[in-house]
């Protein structure tokens, strides 16, 4: 059980990401001076939504060059820090090579800053933000789990780098986490596994899955119906309260399923639809062979259209609940707010 002091700087990797922005927000309202870890800290055009996040809040921000895969690179930024968060892995679904692209990435750049904090004698606890993809593979696969649904005892088994290598570079990297936690003594480390992340981001130009998905419905891609993909889903803001309650509350152990509602493309494509009545969403759900007809030409593999479509998905998060104080917010408010700010962007044409 560590207490971390709030008057000490804390390190937070791929500060300029999606999530990482919320976090750094959240950690800046609080008064609290942010090490922000990026690969160019040069590059005002890349920070300039977190330069605006620390003139509007109390706390500070300070900027250090790091690389994920470079050894050592994180020492610097991690110099008097009681507490560093680990958000950096890249999430992307079309590669060339999952091994290169993916893998290396997500379990090199975890080895690279646990050694770092294995050098830096301040740290006392890292929360990784790992993912549900660590838990499971497909939606299928959740029929198999107790209950029928994802908890925090469980591991994803059946994902590889030919079939979902997104989920098994968020496995290999978590188990990565675990295995140098538990050779040392001094750090405690505490992992956030997320659904599917939605709702508005620090940066309306992002360029995660969760901006594509929303893009593509506003871009008529749903005009024929959504499928049956189900998933849970999680408000990014919500998920920045769930890493500092992770980080500031000294009973906190373990992994924790940070997720608002179990949904799917076809809930979240009808909620906008309600909302935003002129955009081109189909009522009714893409019947699954159809689907798996031109899988291919949408970016999905048949397999992945055989394993997931037609599946429910549910997950326990009584663990956030219960131990981080998680009140999740609607995923109708989620979706209509992140939809919003992308037309107010310009990255949705107005309809």
């Amino acid at each position: 059980m560590k207490t971390i002091d709030k008057t000490k700087p804390v390190l937070v990797t791929g500060a300029t990401g999606y999530v990482a922005g919320r976090l750094v927000e959240k950690l800046l309202s609080e008064g609290i001076t942010v090490h922000a870890a990026v690969r160019n800290p040069d590059d005002k055009e890349k920070t300039k939504y977190l330069d605006k996040l620390a003139k509007d809040n109390e706390g500070s921000i300070k900027y250090f060059k790091a690389d994920l895969l470079s050894v050592g690179s994180y020492d610097e930024a991690m110099k008097g820090c009681e507490l560093v968060y680990h958000t950096a892995s890249p999430f992307v679904r079309s590669v060339k090579d999952p091994q290169k692209d993916l893998v290396d990435p997500a379990k090199k750049g975890t080895r690279n800053v646990l050694e770092s904090v294995n050098r830096v004698e301040s740290v006392k606890r890292v929360v990784v933000t790992s993912s549900c993809a660590s838990i499971y593979g497909d939606a299928i696969d959740v029929l198999s789990m107790p209950n029928k649904e994802l908890t925090e005892e469980v591991w994803n088994t059946t994902s590889s780098l030919s079939h979902q290598p997104y989920s098994f570079s968020k496995t290999e990297a978590e188990k990565e986490a675990w295995a140098v936690n538990k050779n040392q003594n001094r750090w405690d480390l505490v992992t956030i596994n997320p659904s599917f992340v939605l709702g508005p981001g620090i940066n309306p130009h992002g360029t995660s899955e969760s901006f594509a998905i929303m893009k593509q419905i506003g871009n008529g891609d749903f005009k024929l119906g959504a499928p049956e993909f189900n998933i849970g889903c999680v408000d990014v803001r919500d998920l920045a309260v769930g890493h500092f309650q992770a980080g500031y509350t000294p009973e906190a152990n373990g992994r924790y399923i940070l997720s608002g509602e179990n949904s799917g493309f076809s809930q979240i494509a009808q909620y906008i639809k309600e909302e935003y009545p002129t955009y081109p969403i189909g009522s009714r759900k893409l019947p699954k062979w159809l689907l798996w007809l031109i899988a291919p030409t949408v970016g999905m593999t048949r397999k992945e259209v055989s394993k997931n479509v037609g599946y429910p998905w549910k997950a326990n998060n009584t663990k956030s609940i219960n131990e981080l104080g998680m009140n999740y917010r609607p995923l109708k408010t989620t979706v209509n707010e992140f939809f919003g700010q992308l037309i107010e962007a310009g990255e949705i044409p107005k309809k």
